[in-house]
């Protein structure tokens, strides 16, 4: 997870954003898988899906729910995390380990829930570097991924984070998961 308070982007930064909160069109999927295409096309490395999060948690399960689907799909990259084997706080460094002993320097496209404002729920965020998994909840996971797509599946209550992450509404994480697959599959058609 990432939590998020007031500045929800630094300076400069230019993250490819997609809200879900307002009807979303074709041409915004079609942009931003575009952008996802521009950065693995970038690569020469292995590029590897590693969807992070928990099927025992509402909000969580966004991760999870995104693997099941490429690997529905038969994406043709190593995908790390589904509903049915999940790459969650508790298997998270064994995984990791075995991505790096399995696949030499891959560049890795991190996939994984974020509580952010309310405002800010349905907001899918595309964007350079490592994202922090289980940071709302204080897991100290280590930071992974070239690259991460994050969508905010609720609001981050600074005192129960975890609330936050099990009264996430499930029509919101599936409908979340579909338009990132939707991202993901159109981006990588011509591989």
């Amino acid at each position: 997870m990432w939590p998020f308070k007031k500045k929800f982007l630094e300076k400069g930064e230019r993250p490819g954003l997609l809200s879900v909160q307002e009807t979303i069109e074709e041409r915004e999927i079609e942009k931003m898988a575009k952008k996802l295409k521009q950065v693995l096309d970038s690569t020469k490395d292995e590029i590897i899906f590693l969807c992070i999060g928990s099927d025992r948690s509402t909000g969580d399960s966004f991760g999870p729910m995104v693997g099941t689907m490429l690997k529905d799909r038969k994406v043709p990259f190593p995908v790390y995390g589904t509903l049915e084997e999940p790459v969650h706080a508790l298997n998270f460094k064994k995984i990791l380990k075995q991505v790096k002993q399995t696949h030499n320097g891959p560049f890795i496209v991190a996939i994984d829930a974020a509580l952010g404002e309310e405002s800010q729920i349905g907001l899918i965020v595309l964007k350079e570097g490592a994202i922090f998994p289980g940071k709302a909840l204080n897991k100290g996971l280590p930071s992974v991924g070239d690259y991460h797509l994050k969508a905010i599946v609720n609001y981050l209550d600074p005192y129960k984070p975890i609330e936050s992450l099990n009264t996430t509404r499930l029509n919101t994480v599936m409908k979340l998961a579909d338009i990132v697959t939707r991202i993901i599959s159109r981006a990588i058609e011509d591989y």
